[in-house]
């Protein structure tokens, strides 16, 4: 496992290789004839309930695809801030999990094997044979079941804020479990902003309330979700049993986590980089669980420069925005090859930081 720890990471992005074909669309050779998809749901049916997904992005068969997963209380609008940078080097495939978004509302719970069920008819009605995945928090748990069940269809792999799953896990942060204890005592709209809050690092709350309000009025523009549907994705998560088969991944992986992360313990990202082979760790030390939200550059250059590289050889480099616009690098360097033990390529976020 190979860590960096950054306050605002970033890479070089290196060219793109193929992680998936579609079959039946046509790209030219010169750009200015490439098919660019805009958008518009469509629908695969996974068992009796009917999951929907966007395409995005330019379809040229360079570009490697990139499915996102999001995690309890959003549909596919919540990746909305890291949108713009992904479609410049991905063709986008966005999903709204099974009571979210224009997805169907099951009856009853369902557990993550479902939803990981739900990415494989995603990728089969697009006719996607191999992709990048990209899940955060409970659509970090799917992502990690995809890749365990269905190594076939993923290329890499990126890990947002997510945890194993149990026996072997850190439970939730105190303050997240007082959060809900008192959750059923308190205004809704108290409830649901105070839940806002505690899901940004509290530097962000402080610095930047105003994007407490953004993130209300996007959940306040989601097509509401069934009370059911929210305890069933909660259930899901709280039943996770990953075990110990995050070792059978055999794709790249990348682990990111912000440090003050009071929704997901942070210390479940170096748990999932260690037990994942060759797995990389990106701590952003002063973000919290929607860490995409609050350094969307950051976090898309992470994501970009990782899922681009392929399997070379290459710089691993971690860059600090300073507040004023400045960059500083604070990198470690390594040659990612793929190959050997994971403690061959590890270090501690201190050494990371201290490195040249």
């Amino acid at each position: 496992m190979l860590t960096i720890q950054t306050d605002r990471s970033s890479a070089a992005v290196t060219e793109p290789g193929r992680a998936g074909e579609l079959p039946g669309v046509l790209t030219a050779a010169r750009p200015a004839h490439r098919l660019v998809l805009s958008g518009g749901t469509r629908y695969a049916r996974s068992g009796e309930v009917r999951i929907a997904y966007e395409l995005r992005g330019t379809m040229h068969r360079r570009r490697p695809w990139l499915v996102l997963i999001q995690g309890m209380g959003f549909d596919r609008s919540g990746w909305d801030p890291v949108l713009r940078k992904l479609r410049h080097h991905f063709r986008l495939v966005l999903v709204d999990n099974r009571g979210f978004g224009r997805s169907d509302r099951p009856a009853g719970l369902f557990g993550v094997a479902a939803m990981a069920g739900d990415i494989v008819a995603v990728l089969d009605a697009a006719g996607i044979r191999r992709a990048h995945v990209m899940g955060a928090s409970l659509g970090g748990m799917v992502a990690q079941e995809l890749a365990i069940t269905h190594p076939e269809r993923v290329d890499g792999l990126v890990l947002a804020c997510t945890a194993p799953g149990w026996p072997f896990a850190y439970p939730m942060p105190p303050a997240a479990v007082r959060l809900i204890l008192v959750t059923a005592l308190i205004r809704a709209e108290v409830a649901r902003r105070r839940h806002t809050e505690n899901a940004l690092a509290a530097r962000t709350v402080q610095h930047h309330p105003e994007l407490v309000d953004r993130l209300l009025e996007l959940q306040d523009s989601q097509p509401p979700p069934a009370p059911r549907a929210l305890a069933a994705q909660a259930a899901a998560g709280a039943l996770y049993a990953g075990r110990w088969r995050q070792a059978r991944i055999r794709a790249r992986t990348l682990v990111l986590h912000g440090g003050a992360d009071t929704v997901v313990d942070p210390r479940n990202g170096r748990l999932l980089a260690d037990r994942i082979p060759d797995a990389r760790l990106v701590t952003f030390p002063d973000l919290g669980h929607l860490l995409f939200w609050e350094d969307p550059d950051g976090f898309t250059d992470a994501v970009t420069s990782f899922l681009l590289a392929g399997g070379r050889g290459h710089e691993v480099p971690a860059r600090r925005r300073v507040r004023h616009g400045d960059w500083r690098r604070t990198g470690t360097r390594a040659a990612v090859s793929g190959s050997g033990p994971a403690s061959d390529n590890r270090a501690s976020p201190k050494e990371a930081l201290s490195r040249p």
